[in-house]
């Protein structure tokens, strides 16, 4: 039987301080940025640390008070709608980028609901696992800012609009009324009067928003038969609601207060003629439902999609959606996380609007 390999020994301060011929309170000074060496001593043992592939222990990190060198991000959501939702992928890849370039380390964990999130603050804080976390997806009724404030972890609420209840907590968000009012300006001037606005999960601020901008607007121009009911982001959610929309009659729906929509269908009335949903996801498998369903698009019913991404370019027709750098979205609410741990104070940061990309999904109402 071949001999067991030992595991590589990793680099000491001792290691460091002998191949630098200084003593090892040196390099820990010098390592940690305190007085008490030369600057050319610092120099040199820092060269030294590189070329040994030293790397501070995050357990000593934690002991000494200097911070976990990881933040956390949680998601309550359906953990079968995100292998498919471009949209976090996006996020997360601008969000590691930055991250990578500090040497943080990021922790990921999805729950259930936010329940489960608010447990798993607690337990991170408890245990020092993390100096500080980004929180996706705000609420209407978001128990988590407070909890936050409660136990002093530093954090950047992505999506969400500026919070004056909350003024220790960094927001970078979108302006999701504007996205939503180009959206209904396009298809309100291509002739569309019955639209139906295939949304995201009940309760999330954004869906919330873009429910009532819909509304309003549909108000401004006496639209009569606008419509949003909610889903839970997935393809199957989409073609489902996209089926009984077009085939079972217009939706007819009662806003609750807070802007849910509950919708149902009546039967005999006219299907829509144009559909936004709020992902790319859900916007695909809607022109595959209406295809079955024997819907010509953009002929009989034009579609939007609010997330761009190269799904919209792989289905015929090419999808009309919204665009918006969703990497740079990830990247800015990083550097606002690690201007926190550096010190600095709370921002609300307002992100560019996504942008309306007209493609072949939407054209004239034919009816």
């Amino acid at each position: 039987m071949p001999a067991k390999r030992s595991p590589a020994r990793r680099p000491t301060m001792k290691d460091i301080a002998q191949r630098a011929g200084v003593s090892e309170s040196a390099v820990s000074f010098a390592l940690n940025d305190r007085p008490g060496v030369s600057e050319i001593t610092r120099d040199r043992v820092r060269r030294v640390a590189e070329q040994l592939g030293w790397r501070p222990s995050t357990a000593a990190r934690q002991l000494s008070g200097e911070g976990a060198a990881t933040v956390g991000l949680v998601l309550a959501r359906p953990a079968d709608t995100l292998g498919v939702d471009s949209f976090f992928l996006q996020l997360i890849s601008g969000i590691q980028e930055v991250l990578a370039e500090r040497h943080l380390g990021l922790l990921f964990q999805v729950v259930e609901d936010v329940d489960d999130e608010c447990a798993v603050y607690r337990r991170w804080w408890a245990e020092h696992r993390v100096d500080g976390v980004l929180v996706v997806d705000p609420r209407t009724d978001d128990a988590r800012p407070d909890l936050l404030d409660e136990l002093g972890l530093p954090a950047v609420v992505i999506g969400g609009a500026p919070d004056a209840r909350h003024p220790g907590l960094s927001t970078v968000w979108a302006d999701d009324a504007g996205a939503m009012a180009a959206v209904v300006d396009e298809l309100s001037a291509l002739g569309h009067r019955r639209i139906v606005h295939i949304a995201g999960l009940p309760g999330l601020a954004h869906t919330e928003r873009r429910i009532r901008t819909l509304r309003a607007e549909a108000e401004r121009r006496g639209l009569a038969e606008v419509r949003s009911v909610t889903t839970d982001y997935s393809d199957a959610e989409g073609a489902a609601v996209t089926r009984r929309v077009l085939g079972g009659g217009v939706l007819r729906g009662a806003v609750q207060e807070g802007g849910t929509v509950e919708g149902s269908l009546a039967e005999g009335g006219s299907p829509p003629t144009a559909l936004i949903y709020d992902n790319d996801v859900m916007a695909v498998a809607g022109v595959a439902a209406a295809t079955e369903l024997g819907f010509s698009v953009p002929g009989d019913v034009s579609v939007v999609a609010w997330e761009d991404s190269a799904l919209c370019r792989m289905v015929k027709p090419w999808l009309s959606a919204l665009s918006r750098d969703t990497v740079e979205f990830g990247r800015t609410a990083a550097k606002e996380l690690t201007s926190l741990l550096d010190g600095g104070p709370a921002r609300a940061v307002r992100v560019p609007v996504p942008r309306l990309i007209s493609r072949e999904s939407t054209g004239p109402c034919g009816a």
